[in-house]
């Protein structure tokens, strides 16, 4: 760098305190010259050979004229070290003389300030003497003393309060400051007078909205009591004051609608075109004996019977918990329940079933089937038939249905339906009895059922070649596959329905198994373990070890038939030993006994745990040379799916909801759902397609409220959401009772059913939707 008798060293520590040039104590950056001796040096470098600072100046110094080197403390690292040596007698002796000039100057230039820039006073002292502050008042002195007596006594503390003796404590009270006490002599204001407001109110002041229910009964008197009540002149006397005013009132509503509200009217007027959106509250159902403690798992509408809806219940805790037998509560009943919304407090039916039923489906064709699927796998099968007059008995006239549902109550209606039901509340308190107890007629075998919890069942369409060619009824339930059940241990099973005869067989056995628990169990094969699947899929990828927990199933359509000649087998001709396989594996095998339908669609998606969507083929090609159709996955939920229903408008168009997302996929798109939607704050529990309306679909969430999702309106958010219970929505059911009244249910986790009336908005589609 232009200086080439300077050499850069690094001097540690340990070197600078032997040589006495130790940083910021011997040498500064004003004074930073330290001259050393060569011959220290060279002692220093025999004595501690590599280790020492010097030695890769050795050749330098031993070749240097003088006897002391100069030694320049550079802190700034202006040579990369931290200090230098100058190698230069010349260099040397002119540093120092710089260094000399430097400080006499510096000397010369202060004496020079001091002579010529002497302090003149300008009165700046006066002021920072005004400005200084200054003790003006007294200071304060206290006086402690004690008596000298007390002085080295024994001290004892106590407890005292301080307002009973003034001098335990030390008071500074406030003073009044004369400097802020200005009186005003004259004030500008102005005046208006205005009427004195105050708020009231009459009632209880209603601090937080809770949930309750009155359970009352009718009071009961005795024979001699009515025949008093009805024979008193009181009665009497009563009766004829209030015979006027009701015939003034029925006049009144013969000639007007005291009901109608005007101002709604004039609103209706400014706000054509924007009507109220709601669900309203038609009726709440609840069961202290079947539902304490317990959560709606599934809710489902009688196809046929108006007003007759089935629901059933499982443990509150997780289903990990629920399969584990030892943890299940004997105090609950496994069933299900069927009541009318006409007699709410009574129920029509119980369905025993062996476990909780998760999922639950009436037969399309007949009705009074009922599957269900239960924690543990099984499959199970009710006949309600011969239950099938006291449900329909439990309906109303259809006349007086249909003036319901078209006109509003009046005010003679209304009084009526009070005198009416204060008489028939007692004679159905005495007539009322225990509902009627209906036994599973058929349940799967344990072994070969699902090993984990039976999420989704759905049952099939049967086939209508069938018809062309001569087939029965009977047949058709006998031979077709009829049930899809779908598990997360990985399994979607296809069932055939049991025949009658077995179904009797099965309920017989059953009743006489009970009768004689207490004897040792019969050693003979019992029916349940006759009904076995008859085709299973596993939803595992043989190349990848991908296994999928299908937690929801949506089949397009899928129709099977047998190869039979002349009449169908029955049921004990098909089964095959338990130590064989019971179900048929879709191969080349399965494919000799079972006939494909033509233009049947043998796709389906899949919901799982992990909320992945799958889209597959289920049906295997019977040459082992073809490729082995591709599983499409989807991963956009974030939690186990719960819902996976077709529209009931579009075959191809899906709805799936979980987590905190919901999508709608259209088949034959690969590339994606068509919509979905963006995270919401809670969690999406259930969903429903609209029976009436295609863009509209309704999704219950964790926080009690049900979104209502008009697609025409928006599609970024909710078009109304309303609040229905402060619990988890667990099931959501939409029903169609006429044209003009439509239902949904909606369940909760406290195990209460909540009817719901929906708005005509709701229910009438546009032209063009």
């Amino acid at each position: 760098i232009g200086h080439p008798e300077i050499f850069p060293l690094l001097l540690t520590a340990k070197t600078q305190k032997i040589f006495n040039c130790r940083a910021d104590e011997d040498v500064t950056e004003e004074n930073c010259f330290k001259c050393i001796k060569k011959e220290d040096i060279i002692q220093d470098l025999k004595t501690r050979a590599n280790t020492s600072d010097f030695h890769p100046l050795k050749k330098v110094i031993l070749e240097y004229p003088g006897e002391e080197l100069l030694v320049v403390f550079d802190p700034k690292l202006q040579y990369g070290q931290n200090f230098y040596i100058v190698a230069s007698e010349e260099a040397k002796e002119n540093l120092l003389k710089l260094s000399a000039t430097a400080d006499e100057t510096e000397e010369n230039r202060d004496e020079t300030l001091e002579v010529h820039k002497a302090w003149v006073s300008l009165g700046s002292e006066k002021e920072v003497e005004e400005e200084s502050v200054k003790e003006r008042d007294t200071k304060i002195k206290y006086k402690i003393s004690r008596v000298r007596r007390k002085f080295g006594a024994p001290i004892t503390f106590t407890d005292k309060n301080a307002s009973h003796d003034k001098d335990s404590y030390a008071e500074c009270t406030s003073y009044e400051d004369n400097t802020f006490s200005i009186k005003m002599l004259e004030r500008d204001v102005g005046v208006q007078t205005v009427p004195k407001v105050r708020e009231t109110s009459t009632q209880t002041k209603w601090t937080y909205p809770k949930n309750a229910s009155t359970q009352y009964y009718t009071r009961q008197l005795s024979n001699e009591a009515k025949e008093e009540t009805l024979s008193s002149e009181t009665l009497k006397e009563f009766l004829t004051a209030v015979h006027i005013r009701m015939e003034i009132a029925l006049q009144q509503n013969e000639i007007m609608d005291v009901f109608f509200d005007d101002w709604k009217a004039l609103a209706e007027d400014e706000e054509e075109g924007k009507p109220d959106v709601y669900l309203k509250a038609y009726q709440s159902f609840t069961d202290v004996q079947y539902l304490k403690n317990r959560t709606i798992s599934c809710v489902r509408w009688h196809p046929t019977l108006y007003g007759i809806i089935a629901l059933s219940a499982r443990e509150q805790p997780s289903y990990e918990e629920q399969v584990n037998l030892s943890n299940k509560s004997l105090l609950h009943q496994s069933v299900i329940l069927i009541l009318s919304f006409f007699e709410p407090i009574c129920l029509q039916l119980v369905l025993k079933a062996p476990e909780d039923i998760y999922c639950f489906q009436f037969s399309p064709s007949d009705p009074n089937i009922i599957a269900g699927g239960c924690v543990d796998g099984q499959v199970v099968l009710w006949d309600i038939s011969k239950h099938e007059e006291k449900l329909q008995s439990a309906l109303p006239v259809a006349d007086e249905i249909n003036d319901l549902a078209e006109d509003e109550p009046t005010v003679a209606a209304v009084v009526t339906e009070v005198i009416w039901g204060v008489m028939v509340g007692w004679w159905f308190q005495q007539s009322s009895t225990e509902p009627s107890l209906v036994r599973h007629c058929a349940a799967s075998s344990i072994p070969y059922s699902n090993k984990k919890p039976a999420m989704d069942i759905q049952w099939l369409t049967c086939n209508s070649e069938d018809d062309q060619k001569g087939g029965t009824s009977e047949n058709r339930d006998e031979n077709n596959l009829q049930l899809v059940t779908c598990s997360p241990d990985c399994s979607i099973l296809f069932w055939d329905i049991p025949s009658i005869e077995h179904r009797q067989k099965f309920l017989s056995e059953k009743i006489k198994e009970e009768k004689r628990s207490h004897m040792p169990p019969d050693t003979d094969e019992d029916l349940d373990l006759s009904w076995k699947p008859l085709i299973k899929i596993n939803l595992r990828e043989r190349d990848t070890s991908t296994e999928y927990g299908p937690t929801r199933i949506s089949l397009r359509e899928l129709q099977y038939r047998y190869k039979t000649s002349g009449k169908a087998k029955s049921l004990s001709a098909l089964r095959t030993p338990i130590k064989e396989s019971p179900y048929t594996e879709i191969s080349a095998s399965s494919s000799k006994n079972l006939e494909v339908l033509e233009n049947i669609s043998t796709n389906f998606f899949v919901g799982n745990e992990d909320g992945e969507v799958v889209y597959s083929d289920w049906k295997m090609k019977i040459d082992t040379n073809s490729k082995k159709p591709h599983s499409q996955k989807y991963t956009l939920h974030t939690e186990t799916i719960n819902t996976l229903q077709s529209s009931p408008f579009f075959k191809d168009i899906f709805l799936s909801i979980g987590g905190q997302k919901f999508a709608i996929w259209k088949e034959g798109v690969t590339n994606g759902p068509i919509l979905q939607s963006s995270c919401s704050e809670g969690r999406y529990t259930a969903g429903q397609w609209s029976l009436t309306r295609p863009g509209v679909f309704f999704i219950g969430r964790d926080n009690g409220n049900i979104d209502i999702w008009d697609l025409l309106k928006k599609t970024h958010e909710p078009s109304y959401f309303q609040n229905i219970s402060k619990s988890i929505i667990t099931f959501i059911s939409p029903s169609s009772a006429s044209a003009e009244q439509h239902f949904l249910a909606v369940s909760d986790d406290l195990g209460v059913l909540h009817i719901l009336e929906i708005c005509q908005t709701l229910c009438h589609p546009s032209s063009n939707e």
